[in-house]
């Protein structure tokens, strides 16, 4: 399937999106942090995103195209919105992961009447100090510009063990493309982790949501996932998926079924 790959510009910034499917609904997808832009893989995304194509047009943004200094995950909620409305979007399906996810809880806080439903996989409300420990770890790979121990680690904190270990050498490869300025600019997306606290967000979200998280995740651990369901509580579906990973969203194999059937009830 064909894809548009666009920029939109609103209240000051730019942000680059891709935009694929048919449908008459519309989903936003906001992915996870990411060294390199997760737009350099649109292809990918599309296949990976099939089954929604016929019921959605599926929008997946990226973040602000430059960078201030200081750029919280509140602003990067704020700016995608801007992005969203600037597009004409009146109703939409959210999808958000991992940092995405924390995104999409204070983007559902702040335009309610906007969002219908929420998904939220493999993210929390805030880092606990396991998931900060996680965080600093790559940012200091980051700062020393070694992009090959960045993408190691990442590749094996976000997937099972026998994945990464089978594509180690990809993750290697992988890095070898990354610049400086997007190791600059991984440093300051990372860091809005550290102080990001979505509780009252969660607290003031009314649509129905769909929580999924694994429990062998080494970013987000049982106890910021647990906390996060408990904001939930008894307002959300929940599913614990086990021994996927981070990136359950990419290989737990009927995630995206579950996903399709929450969107489409």
């Amino acid at each position: 399937m064909n894809f548009i790959r666009d920029t939109v510009s609103a209240e000051g910034m730019s942000m680059e999106y891709i935009k694929f499917g048919t449908g008459d609904k519309a989903l936003v997808i906001l992915p996870g942090l990411s060294v390199q832009s997760v737009l350099l893989y649109a292809q990918s995304i599309v296949n990976h995103y099939k089954l929604f194509t016929k019921d959605f047009t599926v929008y997946v943004f990226d973040r602000r195209t430059k960078l201030p200094p200081v750029y919280s995950v509140r602003d990067m909620a704020y700016d995608t919105l801007a992005a969203i409305r600037k597009l004409g979007l009146d109703t939409i399906s959210l999808f958000g992961a991992s940092q995405g996810g924390m995104m999409a809880m204070a983007l559902t806080a702040a335009a309610g009447e906007l969002v219908s439903r929420l998904v939220l996989a493999s993210t929390a409300v805030r880092a606990d100090e396991e998931s900060l420990a996680v965080i600093e770890e790559w940012m200091s790979f980051a700062a020393k510009k070694d992009s090959r121990g960045l993408y190691l680690s990442m590749g094996e904190k976000i997937y099972p063990h026998d994945f990464f270990q089978h594509n180690r050498a990809v993750f290697s490869q992988l890095a070898q493309s990354v610049t400086n300025e997007e190791m600059e600019r991984f440093v300051i997306l990372a860091s809005s982790i550290r102080d990001c606290d979505m509780r009252e967000d969660a607290a003031g979200i009314s649509c129905p949501v769909f929580i999924a998280r694994d429990d062998s995740d080494k970013v987000f651990g049982d106890s910021a996932g647990a906390e996060m369901t408990d904001c939930f509580s008894g307002r959300a579906e929940t599913k614990i998926y086990k021994g996927f990973g981070h990136a359950m969203y990419d290989t737990a194999p009927d995630y995206m079924d579950m996903v399709y059937g929450f969107l489409t009830k």
